[in-house]
């Protein structure tokens, strides 16, 4: 959820920062060209001004025009000096483009472009219009024109021509401060947003880890709501009583069956004597008092069985580093007069390797899965037990060359009581991969049931190489 929260909330602040940043950028940029075009005004209205009254052209026959020549000629150093200084070319030019005075001497007005069109602009007794926004990757010029107005008519008109790196410049500069100011926003946002989707989803991952714990038997895991939202800490609350009252439910199971199972125990007992003593009164080999005192044992053993059950669901693993394959390998030497009395060939293949593991549960689980392997191989067929190495685990397979198990039956092996309809008159009360399971379970283990080609069934226990998580 972080990973799809923390790119939605920075994408926003993002165009958040562009929004107000794009048009700050443009702001500068506008505000720094009208900073230019108004000095270029107030230069274009002195130039005006001095060439106000030198409204003759050169060698024109008017006697006013040799006055007019010292006008022009300091008209003209002042174009010169404001050329050296500043590199802005500048030009007085009558209505018929003739000069009156310009800097540099070579510069004249072009027959078409931005400057004619501002010549013309001028001419017709109005300020030419604001130049188009230089922008700094942009290598245009900044042309402003004055009239040039005497008796209500223009005589002339004042045209500048501006170079616009220094402005370009001033303009990058304010967008770089600009850039600063919103990197260092964004980084300060992106760290708010950090802050928030952790303060958000912190006991939301609290919650997934308490989830987690309880789903493989740690139900005694809470989730702490000392921090997050509200919502998420009422959440929380909610669900801690939801775990409360599970594990009171759960209990209360595990209490019912194992009180159940040992209260039964003496009243089977004696009725088993009763039975015992009623077939010394009766004929020898009786069949209906030897199915009675068969099915009272059968009733004993599933009894033992609901109370390991219920032990095994209750008890917590004693885990410690164990030799899996010299553990394997006893169960195997234990087992093997049984299969050699069924005719049932048990080899082992167990090859030292070290897990984290209980070794009684390790040793019960084994046992029921090698008994009930044993117990449906057809004589004169043979059980592998093999210990090996999967990444983090060790497993041990059992395999045997049984009648194995339909897709149906595969799917509920395991699950308590069951016993599939094929194997109702072989021994056994379907608890015993049951008690092998929550075993295994509370030490991290698991076990599962999978087809041997070409008949019979493959039972993997495995244990975790590395020590699980309290």
């Amino acid at each position: 959820m972080r990973t799809r929260l923390l790119p939605l909330l920075i994408v926003l602040m993002a165009a958040v920062l562009l929004a107000l940043g794009v048009p700050l950028a443009v702001s500068v940029a506008g505000a720094e060209q009208q900073d230019v075009v108004v000095d270029r005004i107030d230069d274009t209205a002195r130039f005006a001004a001095l060439a106000q009254f030198v409204t003759v052209p050169a060698g024109d026959s008017d006697p006013v025009a040799t006055t007019n020549d010292e006008r022009r000629a300091a008209l003209i150093r002042e174009l010169v000096n404001y050329y050296d200084v500043y590199g802005i070319r500048a030009g007085v030019f009558y209505g018929s483009d003739t000069p009156m005075a310009h800097a540099p001497r070579d510069w004249y007005l072009p027959e078409k472009g931005e400057v004619r069109e501002a010549f013309e602009e001028a001419l017709l007794s109005r300020r030419s219009h604001d130049p188009q926004q230089v922008w700094p990757w942009q290598r245009n010029r900044l042309v402003v024109a004055s009239p040039v107005i005497r008796d209500g008519d223009v005589v002339a008109v004042v045209v500048t021509d501006s170079p616009t790196g220094a402005m370009r410049s001033r303009i990058l500069h304010g967008w770089l401060v600009i850039a600063a100011g919103e990197s260092a926003a964004m980084l300060l946002a992106i760290g708010a947003a950090l802050r928030l989707t952790g303060w958000v989803l912190r006991p939301v991952r609290v919650l997934d880890a308490t989830t987690h714990d309880i789903a493989t038997g740690r139900l005694k895991s809470r989730v702490a709501v000392a921090s997050g939202p509200p919502e998420l800490r009422r959440l929380a609350r909610s669900f801690n009583e939801m775990a409360d009252n599970v594990e009171d439910v759960l209990e209360q199971q595990r209490a019912f069956v194992a009180d159940a199972s040992h209260q039964l125990r003496n009243p089977l007992a004696a009725l088993l004597l009763r039975i015992e003593l009623l077939a010394y009164e009766l004929p020898e080999g009786n069949e209906e008092i030897a199915s009675v005192q068969n099915e009272g044992k059968r009733l004993a053993h599933v009894l033992d069985d609901l109370l390991d059950l219920a032990l095994a669901e209750h008890t917590e693993a004693d885990l410690r580093i164990t030799d899996i394959g010299a553990l394997t390998a006893e169960r195997v030497a234990a087992w093997a007069p049984t299969a050699e009395a069924q005719g049932v060939r048990l080899i082992g293949d167990c090859p030292p390797t070290t897990a984290w593991a209980d070794p009684v549960t390790l040793s019960s689980a084994l046992d029921a899965v090698i008994d009930n392997a044993v117990k449906f191989t057809p004589e004169g067929e043979s059980v592998e037990v093999t210990v090996a190495v999967e990444g983090e685990t060790s497993i041990v397979v059992v395999t045997d060359h049984g009648p194995g198990l339909t897709e149906e039956e595969l799917a509920r092996v395991g699950d308590r009581f069951w016993r599939s309809g094929r194997h109702q008159n072989i021994k056994g009360s379907g608890l015993g991969l049951s008690i092998s399971r929550a075993l295994l379970a509370a030490g991290g283990g698991t076990i599962a049931y999978a087809h041997h080609e070409p008949t019979g069934l493959k039972v993997t226990v495995s244990v975790p190489r590395t020590r699980p998580l309290a």
